[in-house]
């Protein structure tokens, strides 16, 4: 049994599957599958999600899939109205606007609060030391670095102050990822630990 999960970009088709696993594995009876789909941004995936997603939970194997699960970064998109300015807000819009669209049973949309980097901060020594020692004290809450300053580019700031290169986000968000303890990340960051849940209860209910 697996989950499909459609993202919207490189870095979490290479590092978000064996990440998410790390966590759900050791709470099942059995390993689930997790299969990665990527698009090239979220523009794509938002105009794609609907058929990707029948597409698999009507296609040959649909009994192996628990559901499909789609995950955004909450800063980028241009979906929101202009009046929802709030974190939270926008989070809760965009869940029920794309559940509501779609209206799909095994379909479950889910975004990184503000961006998929947001949990790596959660855990500083995974960073080399020249860049952990120019960490703003701000991460200790990864969810709450916001649009101003998104983890992706809050990153490529400190990583050219501190080593005088750029954060490449598909390479090191590969290394970075798999040496990040997710239960550090769960605890340190509320929206995931909110989706790891709802995910361990859907693998649960299917059986694992």
């Amino acid at each position: 049994m697996k989950f499909v999960m459609l993202a919207e970009g490189r870095t979490e088709k290479e590092s978000a599957a064996g990440f998410l696993k790390r966590w759900l594995d050791p709470r099942l009876s059995q390993p689930v599958g997790i299969q990665m789909v990527h698009f090239e941004g979220y523009s794509e995936l938002a105009r794609k999600m609907a058929d990707r997603a029948r597409m698999h939970l009507d296609g040959p194997r649909q009994t192996e899939i628990i559901a499909v699960v789609a995950l955004l970064d909450l800063y980028g998109p241009n979906f929101y109205p202009q009046h929802i300015t709030g974190a939270q807000d926008r989070y809760d819009w965009a869940v029920a606007h794309f559940t509501e669209a779609l209206g799909l049973e095994r379909f479950r949309m889910f975004f990184a609060v503000h961006e998929f980097e947001a949990w790596l901060l959660s855990q500083p020594e995974i960073f080399p030391r020249a860049v952990q020692d120019t960490f703003p004290k701000k991460i200790a809450l990864p969810e709450t670095i916001n649009f101003d300053e998104p983890p992706a580019k809050l990153l490529d700031r400190i990583y050219r102050q501190a080593t005088r290169r750029s954060y490449k986000k598909t390479t090191y968000g590969k290394q970075l990822f798999a040496k990040l303890d997710p239960n550090v990340a769960a605890d340190k960051c509320p929206y995931l630990r909110a989706m790891l849940a709802e995910l361990l209860e859907l693998a649960k209910a299917a059986g694992l």
